[in-house]
């Protein structure tokens, strides 16, 4: 992730260009990794960074704070952000905790528990996040989905009859949510968006999260499924910072994520989509999504449920 030139330079900007949010305070990374979010708090004038890292990567971020000299600011914390203990309050919270989809490894309610070691008035880096879905037409990237579960169509496979299982291998194809980009001219509408406030939030608003959505069909055609992308904001003294995972901006590791109607729908120019998508937090670390689309004009529906934790990378 360090490779990912956006995501690292936009972290970069965001806490330099706030540095009066950083000199000489004290500051929480959570989820540190290899330790490059707390090298640049100290760059911004920070007194001390605790950096914690449940990995075994931490290891390797005590390696980087010798090697640079740094140890003296920079302490490195072994363990998760719910079972370690500070000396000391923070002024402010660093992290990296979006996965795909913005929700997926459920990081983001690791960095809001690490609220209880913020200071009143005390800061977050990201701030605030906005999701952002729509509805997308693309009549290739739905035949290559249903046309995996071609090969249970087999009737002698080595003398074995597969095709039962052809109906049960396209429902678990359909379960999987698409990791990849695409041009925005297959979106039909202008996208909606959900806003998670770190600074507000608690971890249970993150358990579960449902997503209304009615949306004004821009252009005639089959409704295949929604895609997904997000944007997060760091709001700091001086300057507020942005980094999109839009397909209209530069490609992150992110990439965007869309999700498909097992039965695709027509919609009209005009006409309104509307229906929900709602996230349920699950023990693996991720989500079962199950999203519901209805055609109001000509009461069409259709919809899916989606397993965020095994996504497929196209």
């Amino acid at each position: 992730m360090m490779q990912d030139f956006v995501r690292t330079a936009t972290y970069h900007r965001a806490i330099l260009q706030n540095h009066i949010d950083f000199r000489d305070k004290v500051v929480l990374d959570v989820g540190c990794g290899s330790g490059i979010l707390s090298f640049f708090a100290v760059q911004a004038g920070a007194r001390r960074v605790y950096a914690v890292e449940a990995s075994s990567v931490a290891q390797y971020a005590e390696v980087l704070v010798k090697n640079n000299h740094l140890s003296d600011k920079i302490i490195v914390l072994p363990g998760i952000i719910e079972e370690i203990s500070l000396p000391e309050a923070v002024d402010v919270i660093i992290s990296e905790p979006m996965g795909y989809m913005l929700f997926n490894e459920r990081m983001l309610e690791s960095y809001l528990y690490a609220k209880k070691w913020l200071k009143a008035n005390g800061m977050m880096f990201p701030t605030f996040s906005d999701i952002h879905l729509a509805p997308f037409s693309d009549d290739q990237l739905y035949m290559e989905h249903y046309s995996r579960a071609n090969f249970w169509y087999q009737q002698c496979f080595y003398g074995v009859n597969l095709s039962s299982l052809r109906g049960a291998a396209v429902d678990e194809y359909f379960r999987q949510p698409i990791v990849d980009t695409f041009d925005i001219r297959i979106l039909m509408a202008r996208s909606v968006k959900y806003t998670v406030n770190f600074v507000d939030a608690e971890e249970a608003d993150l358990h579960r999260v449902e997503i209304p959505f009615v949306f004004q069909m821009a252009q005639s055609g089959l409704v295949h499924g929604l895609a997904f992308w997000f944007d997060v904001a760091f709001v700091g003294s001086l300057v507020t910072v942005w980094l999109s995972t839009a397909p209209t901006e530069p490609l992150t590791h992110w990439y965007q994520v869309r999700c498909l109607l097992q039965t695709p729908l027509f919609a009209k120019e005009g006409e309104t989509l509307s229906g929900k998508v709602l996230f349920v937090a699950n023990k693996r670390q991720s989500y079962d999504i199950q999203i519901v689309a209805l055609v109001n004009q000509t009461g069409f529906r259709s919809g899916s449920i989606v397993d965020l934790k095994n996504p497929f990378f196209r």
